[in-house]
């Protein structure tokens, strides 16, 4: 099951690498770049987000196989799939408000004299108190609920989340865009990228609990014949 895992991250990050280019390509509509579009590729920042969302998949995918290997599954290894559904959904959270408030106030939101040090402390801030706050709500849920049970729930919860937060977050950049925002468009366009994301991160867990029930139903089937 383990290489089932490293099949399903890498299947993720392949997903991740080809979209990138077709959505940093459509976000700068009605005036598209190929080569602004190509440059995402070479910051840095997109490499690190990358990366990120690669750990988050295998913390996510930790319980799912621990359960197919028929392994018992604890209390403590269910710290990973909470600290990661936390943080994805803090982020959900924050790119949800900021695309409001940009399609709201657009260039306007932030003060003209704020420094960029300021701002990336605001936004580690927001994101940190969000992970705390969904954290602290699964880590609740956890005591009440069976392993599985908890993952399906926290996947259940990324899914929806990240479709909402891109309802909003691409509903903002048109209104940007159409209103010839300066900064704001690259803001709502984080938010897009980061709804993707998680979209797709979210179904990492599923394929391996379809591939277990799968398994289980032919199993019987299996012992018959021996």
């Amino acid at each position: 099951m383990k290489r089932w895992g490293l099949l399903v991250t890498g299947l993720y990050f392949v997903m991740l690498a080809l979209l990138t280019f077709p959505v940093a390509y459509a976000a700068a509509l009605p005036h598209p770049s190929v080569k602004e579009a190509l440059q995402v590729y070479a910051a840095i920042p997109y490499w690190i987000w990358i990366a990120v969302l690669l750990a988050g998949q295998v913390l996510l995918l930790f319980v799912p196989i621990r359960l197919a290997e028929r392994r018992p599954v604890g209390r403590r290894p269910l710290i990973a799939p909470i600290v990661t559904t936390g943080f994805f959904l803090g982020c959900l959270t924050f790119f949800f408000a900021l695309s409001i408030q940009l399609a709201n106030w657009g260039d306007h939101l932030f003060p003209k004299d704020l420094s960029g040090g300021i701002l990336r402390l605001w936004t580690c801030g927001s994101i940190i108190m969000g992970w705390l706050l969904w954290g602290a709500l699964f880590f609740l849920r956890s005591r009440a609920e069976a392993p599985e049970a908890l993952v399906k729930r926290a996947t259940r919860w990324l899914l929806r989340g990240s479709v909402l937060e891109l309802l909003v977050a691409v509903s903002s950049h048109v209104i940007v865009r159409r209103r010839g925002d300066c900064c704001a468009p690259f803001g709502t366009f984080l938010g897009i990228a980061a709804g993707l994301s998680v979209m797709l991160l979210a179904f990492g867990p599923g394929v391996l609990f379809l591939f277990q029930e799968r398994r289980r139903r032919l199993q019987p089937k299996d012992v018959q014949r021996v």
